[in-house]
């Protein structure tokens, strides 16, 4: 079995050994080839609306916008959503565990100072609380003598 390789039309055997689809220029393999490489490598934007009335009510619309592009090409024109969909790739899943974990981290550590500034002002309220009470607890023991 022979690697599978890209369209080159400089490249054809034309002699005796030639393989079906793939003798001469004319010949339909050679045809849908050179039009995929095309499409891939150039890109096709298909792009309409489908809407249904009911007596000038409008029930439904969809949109479609259709890009048939190489990869490579698609990224030429910015777009590579599937680079950041977490369920493509591997390395876009890292880096949303890893944005995950960054703010749960954060979110403990308001959490905590939070709970420690709740937990000073309790302390200072209790230890205002305690020094009034010696103080009437010193005058007090003062007025009887």
């Amino acid at each position: 079995m022979e690697p599978i390789t890209r369209y080159n039309p400089t490249a054809i055997n034309h002699g005796a050994g030639a393989r079906d689809g793939a003798g001469g220029a004319g010949s339909p393999g050679t045809g849908l080839m050179d039009v995929l490489d095309r499409v891939l490598d150039k890109g096709v934007v298909i792009a309409g609306d489908i809407r249904i009335n009911l007596l000038d009510i409008e029930l439904l619309t969809i949109k479609v916008r259709l890009l048939i592009a190489s990869a490579d090409k698609a990224k030429e024109m910015g777009i590579d959503w599937w680079s950041h969909d977490p369920h493509l790739s591997s390395r876009a899943k890292h880096d949303q565990q890893r944005l995950d974990a960054s703010k749960e981290n954060k979110a403990l550590r308001e959490r905590v100072e939070k709970l420690e500034a709740q937990l000073k002002a309790l302390a200072d309220h209790r230890g205002s609380t305690d020094a009034g009470q010696r103080n009437r607890a010193t005058s007090g023991s003062g007025r009887r003598d």
